[in-house]
């Protein structure tokens, strides 16, 4: 009984134990690490991971899968750097700009899935590999950089001097994600959706319509981070900036317990798993340790995290 009692703790808290584990090493190791400005660079460097991660929990949730986040991203950044740098438009309409685009991508995902039924891998493959490439038309893949722009300041923003800006939008975006998952009728047609797609249309529920809403709200949440990105860089970067950011997506969301086949969304454990991500990044950079080892024990971890999964669910 006490090995089982155990093996539910380990399933159940696993992310937030290795969590643990990794601030503990870093506070060992890491010189400086414990320090409030080490607290913020952590947070202001996994915000796109984080915000996207919570978009990409609700659409693992409905069994699917987004890899063109990274793509997104970079279609916003370029359109909003491109709108309100060279051609002087207003700021919130440029920000408009980018999120709409960044649905129309999300929308695109959506159609394909929900009313082709195509393969969500291969649906969001095709925007993965084209995405980037529209968005490298804007500006002929030149990066726009806008250093000393009256805009310069917004990214590095701190409220009282204190917490930066994108730590808020953090807490806000995690708390409409759960307010979302746990208290809402969409939250529970999209875990629904995953768990048995044909018994959800049997019911009802509008398969479609929250298919293509998962995606969406995913691809907003992408344009929203890029944006933040852009100001907080100075700089648009439509050949670098999202690259392979949907890998540590999925792999927050896998390790935050949300199930990979669909029908359980975990948005707490998500923001778990993509704190682990970073850390293990930070521990690398600040250590001196070759990057590559980081790959490798990102790895490891998401393989327990789903050896995990799949112990819970059988």
């Amino acid at each position: 009984m006490r090995k089982e009692q155990i093996g539910e703790i380990s399933r159940k808290y696993g992310a937030l134990i290795v969590l643990l584990f990794m601030i503990l090493i870093n506070a060992v190791i890491t010189p400086n690490f414990l320090h409030i400005n080490t607290m913020w660079n952590i947070l202001l460097q996994a915000f796109s991971v984080i915000v996207i991660s919570m978009g990409m929990t609700l659409v693992i949730a409905t069994g699917g899968i987004d890899i063109s986040v990274g793509s997104t991203m970079a279609l916003a950044s370029i359109i909003f750097a491109k709108l309100l740098i060279e051609y002087q438009v207003n700021f919130v309409v440029s920000l408009l700009a980018a999120l709409l685009a960044s649905c129309i991508f999300g929308a695109f995902n959506g159609i394909l899935i929900g009313v082709f039924d195509f393969q969500p891998i291969v649906a969001s493959l095709i925007l993965m590999i084209s995405g980037r490439g529209i968005a490298q038309q804007f500006n002929n893949g030149v990066v726009i950089s806008f250093y000393g722009n009256k805009f310069s300041d917004i990214g590095t923003y701190r409220i009282g001097g204190i917490i930066p800006l994108q730590v808020v939008f953090i807490v806000l975006i995690v708390l409409v994600a759960a307010f979302i998952v746990k208290k809402t009728n969409f939250g529970l047609y999209v875990q629904a959706i995953g768990d048995n797609k044909t018994a959800a249309k049997l019911m009802g529920l509008r398969t479609t319509l929250v298919l293509i809403g998962t995606y969406v709200l995913c691809a907003f949440l992408a344009g929203f981070a890029a944006s933040l990105e852009t100001l907080r860089m100075c700089s648009a970067d439509p050949n670098n900036i999202g690259l392979n950011v949907e890998l540590d997506c999925i792999a927050a969301v896998a390790i935050g317990g949300t199930s990979m086949s669909g029908g359980r969304a975990v948005v707490w454990g998500t923001l778990v798993g993509a704190l682990v991500m970073q850390l293990i990044t930070t521990m690398m950079n600040m250590n001196n340790i070759f990057y590559a080892y980081a790959l490798v024990i990102k790895s490891v971890i998401i393989i327990i995290a789903l050896y995990l999964q799949k112990e819970k669910e059988s």
